[in-house]
């Protein structure tokens, strides 16, 4: 049997952000893995082959949408397309012939060796596969390419309402998650119990990946001390407080929204070809190369 097909279906509207090289470049070293984006932002530079752009305007993007799902989907900011992830099966079902999984996730992060996370073990048991141990993580979800995990977005009670709503509703991590996460108070010794009695709930996984530092998801060792720099070498991510463990990607969604905002560009990436080298760093500085001092460290 060959390995698992895998394809992320990402819609994007408006502008690349400044970090899309070193998104590409994390994709680049993921080449069993495709992403297919829907968007109106051109072609981006180097763009690796695993990695496809159909371009289309938000206006006609918003049609298929519509016409896909018999709702009129028309929200105004684009920020509401983050509510469609768990459709995007659906809506794109004829892009995903020949694929084993499809996936939804954001692009303000940067991948490890996603392979080495998601194995040929892994994807065999479960259908779908979160990376946050109570809710299904909206920044990278794999679901298996079958109807019924196409289609489970449409057994939350109201989705056609939730989805026609202009304003965002957080429908992937909140009412998609509720099909899947049950009684997330329970002690986990219940929670297992109770998901292991269940066909369709024990086909799907909520492990947590530490992918999001500085959120109120406590660090590897319990702690609230996350890591202060990353370092993506050669396709594989790291901590500087880790050792040698493996991250299947970063997202650093804090750094955006605050630290970065404050510093001029030409201060998040530090040199101007940096994305295209095989090691780098990142901090809440942005990007960088990683200092002669720290290399030893690095080295498995």
């Amino acid at each position: 049997m060959g390995q698992a097909r895998i394809r992320f279906l990402i819609p994007y509207f408006g502008k690349w952000p400044f970090w899309m090289p070193f998104f590409l470049q994390s994709c680049r070293y993921n080449p069993s893995v495709e992403w297919l984006f829907f968007s109106d932002c051109g072609a981006p530079q180097d763009c690796p082959p695993n990695v496809e752009i159909r371009e289309l305007s938000y206006a006609a993007y918003c049609t298929l949408v519509s016409e896909r799902l018999g709702i009129e989907f028309a929200p105004p900011n684009p920020y509401k397309l983050c509510d469609l992830k768990p459709a995007l099966g659906f809506v794109h079902a004829d892009c995903l012939d020949g694929f084993d999984f499809w996936g939804f996730g954001d692009i303000d992060l940067v991948y490890g060796d996603l392979r080495r996370y998601f194995d040929d073990e892994r994807l065999g048991c479960y259908d779908l596969l979160s990376t946050h141990s109570t809710r299904v993580s909206g920044h990278l979800c794999l679901l298996r390419n079958d109807e019924k995990m196409r289609k489970a977005f449409t057994e939350v009670p109201g989705w056609q309402a939730a989805l026609a709503d202009p304003a965002h509703r957080a429908f992937d991590e909140k009412a998609f998650s509720k099909l899947f996460v049950k009684n997330k108070n329970w002690p986990e010794l219940l929670r297992r119990c109770r998901r292991a009695l269940s066909p369709m709930l024990k086909r799907c996984e909520f492990v947590e990946a530490f992918s999001t530092p500085y959120a109120r998801i406590p660090w590897t060792d319990g702690s609230f001390d996350f890591p202060t720099q990353w370092v993506w070498r050669d396709g594989r991510l790291h901590t500087d407080r880790d050792g040698g463990r493996d991250f299947p990607y970063l997202h650093f969604l804090v750094w955006k929204g605050h630290r970065w905002a404050e510093l001029a560009p030409g201060e998040r990436v530090a040199e101007p070809d940096l994305a295209a080298r095989s090691c780098w760093a990142i901090s809440a500085e942005g990007f960088h190369p990683l200092p002669a001092s720290c290399e030893g460290k690095w080295q498995e």
